[in-house]
């Protein structure tokens, strides 16, 4: 076996949704990145940064919570690159921190729509060989919304999709994070007295890195996982033991 290749994105075309530091690691295994985000200048930046690299991406704005801006996503990475091999489903958003009966309507409809976005890319019909998506785990009752949402909506979602495109040789997996060290988690690692708490609950004292989901996001997207579908991959430092 040369295992060289076995984790190989050569010839492969990356759809980086939520663009975070994390994907890095999908260019350095040799695939042409697309990096989304609702800021244009956002994701210039970082493909600029990956182009010094000696990769080669681009970036695309797109509000991942606006279905018609979707297609319009799918069609810019098509032309930009004549396919799309790897969708990397990391968007997401939780403008609320609280209980149920204090979130608003409209604060519900923007946890719903941004992330149950691989719902919403599955109407727009394209086929990819490998599909995936970044998940949140359980740490606290006050992100409720925004954990059923990806709980109940994303992981069931996967496991059907995985179920029904199999025979067209898609593959759809679910990674679910712990605590990891990004922007969007600032209020729980930056926060003292959660750490403290957690810290007593994690096997391995720390909180995770992007670099170390993006890793595993990079063998469910290479020939590595070749078998694996509808699996559930918890990366928690050891929470949910």
């Amino acid at each position: 076996m040369d295992l060289s290749s076995v984790f190989s994105l050569a010839g492969k075309v990356a759809l980086v949704t939520g663009a975070s530091k994390g994907i890095e690691i999908f260019a350095a295994a040799g695939a042409k990145v697309v990096l989304c985000s609702r800021k244009q200048d956002a994701v210039d930046e970082m493909a600029k940064k990956l182009r010094c690299q000696g990769y080669e991406a681009v970036g695309i704005a797109c509000n991942v919570g606006n279905l018609e801006d979707l297609p319009n996503l799918v069609e810019k990475t098509i032309a930009q690159y004549g396919q799309l091999d790897v969708l990397v489903n990391n968007a997401a958003s939780n403008p609320v921190f609280g209980p149920i009966h204090e979130t608003s309507l409209e604060a519900f409809d923007k946890i719903m729509n941004v992330n149950t976005l691989f719902s919403s890319l599955t109407k727009i019909k394209w086929r990819f060989d490998h599909q995936h998506q970044f998940h949140w785990w359980d740490f606290t009752r006050t992100w409720t919304w925004y954990l059923q949402c990806k709980q109940s909506c994303l992981i069931s979602l996967s496991k059907v999709l995985a179920k029904e495109w199999g025979d067209s040789k898609i593959r759809v997996n679910t990674i679910c994070p712990g605590l990891i060290q990004t922007k969007f988690s600032e209020a729980l690692w930056s926060n003292d007295k959660i750490m403290a708490t957690l810290m007593k609950q994690l096997a391995i004292k720390r909180a995770g890195t992007s670099e170390e989901i993006g890793a595993m996001a990079l063998f469910l997207a290479s020939g590595a996982s070749s078998y694996t579908t509808g699996a559930v991959f918890t990366a928690d430092g050891g929470y949910t033991i």
